[in-house]
């Protein structure tokens, strides 16, 4: 998320603001005296928005937290593809704001809009979670189910996003600017807190809680649109309180008339005989007044910056998706907590909080009393260089999480591990030139080889030869295998005889962050396995070998095992991150019914503790960039254009996430590569920005007072105090 994400509702979206934009409209009616809280002047409606604001934050942070991790490992995409959606989803919800304006500017106004399009959010938040349910139909069901709810929730969650809290700032009077100013502080601490609580709840809900036998997905949508319901019947509980002013106009469908008009009559009359106008925009005069053209060409200096702007938000949405899945692979015990990967994503609402009030109050100061001249710009410029810096630090602990990591074989090449469950020492060799130097050493009883032989293949699939001895036994035998694969071979003792099997590992090798077992039942029995309540898997008898299950990482010191004669419990110790285990359920004369645990992948080294800079990095970097362009953005333009800002400000992020998605999807980059491609573009855009601020011209902003800006102070003064609040936060 970042800093305009958790503001976003507190502009006035698209509201008119020029009596010469709208001439015909007829005045607004006198607001109704409203009932006040306790005494004071704020009306007591604002209560049940800023109730509503909170759950509505809460429903969509929560719910989108768990998105990249639900498409992976429930959807089971791969993690471009649940890239992919993910942002083609963030880029939808900062779309449909542009459309839920002008619904609440031109037809509905902004209380209907809210309802009508808070019931399709909750529509959408249904349809989602019954897509996270196991038993309703198969993957496809689940597939349609989830694209459904996650369009109707971008509709929902956009059209709504213009209208809220300038709804908030209707229910004022207009001698009571101070106290509509201080709303607006408390809805922005609602905003935060919903997306702080929730980012950090519903990771809990899915890992920690489980359900049909697996991570409870069901439950993580389910609380959010829970929260939504909650948020519709509050907001509808003030129904009778709120001050609902009709629809007024839309000024961005202004803006863009003037500009397509002006554009078409300058192409009418290109003809050399038809004198030249100063601006392109005085195109536009035979239709339009001065003071809108004026305003509009204002508008067109700054929507120029806004070019290089999509980039950085490419970057910084980042942390839900890509940054998500890295975390998945890397140790997340803390020793005093247990986080899950989706979970490190509420570090980003906690140091936005903790980094406003730092920089403005201490760090911009510093640099001032040193006689630097910080600009606008430049405070922006060096949040693009400290996301570059983020990513860099990404890609940096993405090369070592790699190194830790088992390797992968290649093409024609396959991984082999033996392992002894005979009685006694064996001796294993390959037959064949290529790999006849592999597997030297004995392998005594119940060990295996030290680590996974890498051989070499001929075409993409061959048979193995190997030579057992045993005693004064031995034994050829032949394995097929296929390239890309790990292996195991089994060897056991049967009677006077000895034998091998071959198991393909394949799912083994990719826990992204997991933890997997899997079993041998060495009994003359079936062994029932209860991992959890809801975990339970049979292994057959006589060396049977189960598939790899998902589990929870902890400790297992007691698993509850049944055969058909007995119960015993098998010690399994305890389960680490991203490691893949063997357990050989033996009968040991000595020690009993008991289990030979063997780590076929080693568990996550690395701390998730080491994503710590990179957050913090690109969070100071949403603060400079963010808060600051918007400060900047509403200095340089007349106050009648600051809705069609906020338009083209949504715009700049829909387009960022769409740049993640084409990279995602069409790159095929490993991923430290892509996180260097990432800082590398930025870094580019950086200087090409720099260029264009450099030679920017700041406007002054009693240079753009003009006579519209006179003449409706009665229109104007919610968006004026909404606007100075944003700016001081």
């Amino acid at each position: 998320m970042n800093t305009f994400q958790k503001n976003e509702s507190k502009e006035t979206l698209f509201s008119p603001v020029s009596i010469e934009e709208v001439p015909h409209r007829p005045p607004s009616p006198p607001k109704k005296p409203s009932t006040k809280i306790c005494g004071s002047n704020y009306p007591l409606s604002i209560a049940f928005i800023v109730v509503n604001e909170f759950c509505e934050r809460f429903s969509y942070y929560g719910m989108k937290a768990v998105l990249t991790l639900y498409f992976l490992y429930f959807l089971h995409w791969n993690e471009d593809t649940s890239t992919s959606i993910y942002h083609a989803f963030s880029s939808l919800c900062y779309f449909t704001p542009i459309l839920g304006a002008a619904i609440a500017d031109s037809w509905l106004g902004k209380f209907k809009t809210i309802v009508y399009l808070s019931l399709v959010y909750v529509l959408g938040h249904v349809i989602k979670s019954l897509g996270a349910l196991p038993i309703l139909g198969g993957q496809v069901v689940h597939t349609v189910l989830s694209l459904v709810g996650l369009s109707l929730i971008a509709l929902g969650t956009g059209g709504i996003k213009p209208c809220v809290a300038a709804f908030g700032g209707d229910q004022f009077e207009e001698k009571h600017a101070e106290e509509r100013s201080r709303y607006f502080s408390v809805f922005y601490l609602a905003i935060n807190a919903g997306s702080l609580i929730s980012t950090f709840i519903t990771p809990m809900l899915r890992g920690d809680v489980q359900c049909f036998g697996e991570d409870c997905y069901a439950l993580a949508f389910g609380v959010p649109g829970l929260l939504m319901v909650i948020a519709l019947v509050v907001f509808a509980m003030g129904s009778k309180m709120y001050n609902k002013p009709p629809p007024e106009g839309n000024i961005v469908a202004q803006v863009l008339k003037c500009i397509w008009f002006a554009i078409s009559n300058r192409f009418k009359n290109r003809s050399g005989d038809i004198p030249k106008r100063q601006h392109w925009l005085d195109w536009a005069a035979e239709k339009y007044p001065k003071q809108l053209i004026m305003d509009v060409k204002a508008l067109t200096r700054v929507l120029f910056l806004y070019i290089p702007l999509p980039m950085f938000w490419a970057l910084l949405d980042q942390q839900g998706s890509r940054w998500t899945l890295q975390a998945t692979r890397m140790n997340r015990n803390l020793g005093f907590f247990v986080l899950q990967p989706d979970q490190m994503q509420v570090l980003n609402p906690l140091l936005v909080l903790i980094f406003i009030p730092l920089f403005d109050l201490v760090i911009y100061r510093l640099v001032s009393k040193c006689g630097i001249n910080f600009s606008s710009l430049r405070k922006m410029a060096v949040g693009m260089i400290l996301a570059c810096l983020a990513f860099a630090v990404a890609a940096a602990v993405e090369i070592k999480i790699n190194e830790m990591a088992p390797a992968q074989p290649g093409s024609q090449e396959v991984f082999l591990q033996v392992l002894n469950l005979a009685d006694d020492e064996m001796k294993v060799t390959m037959l064949g030139n290529e790999n006849n130097s592999l597997l030297i050493e004995s392998i005594k009883s119940f060990q295996k080889t030290p680590h996974y032989s890498k051989l070499y293949l001929k075409t993409k699939s061959q048979d193995f030869h190997f030579h057992l001895k045993y005693h004064n036994l031995s034994v050829y035998t032949e394995h097929s295998v296929q390239e890309q694969n790990w292996y195991s071979l089994f060897i056991r003792e049967d009677g006077n005889s000895i034998s091998s099997m071959m198991v393909k590992d394949t799912e083994s090798k990719t826990t992204n962050g997991m933890t997997a077992v899997r079993f041998v039942n060495t009994l003359h029995k079936d062994v029932n396995i209860s991992l959890s309540t809801d975990i339970s898997l049979n292994v057959g008898e006589d060396y049977g070998v189960s598939a790899y299950r998902i589990v929870q990482r902890g400790e297992y010191p007691a698993v509850h095992c049944r055969t058909e004669d007995e119960n015993f419990s098998l010690n399994l110790g305890l389960l680490e991150f991203g490691a893949a285990y063997l357990f050989v359920i033996t009968n040991s004369t000595n020690q009993g019914l008991q289990a030979w645990k063997i780590e076929d992948i080693p568990a996550n080294k690395m701390s998730i503790a080491w994503q710590l800079p990179q957050y913090a990095l690109v969070t100071a970097a949403e603060v400079m960039f963010s808060v600051t362009g918007l400060e900047f953005s509403y200095s340089q333009a007349p106050s009648s254009m600051k809705s069609v800002l906020q338009a083209a400000w949504l715009l700049t992020v829909a387009v960022g996430n769409i740049i993640v998605l084409v990279v995602a999807q069409f790159s095929g980059l490993v991923q430290w590569a892509e996180f260097i491609l990432f800082s590398c573009l930025l870094l580019v855009v950086c200087l090409i920005f720099s260029i264009m601020g450099y030679n920017y011209v700041p406007v002054k902003t009693e240079d753009m007072q003009g006579p519209a800006d006179k003449q409706i102070p009665h229109i104007q003064g919610n968006m004026i105090n909404l606007e100075t609040k944003k700016t001081m936060l």
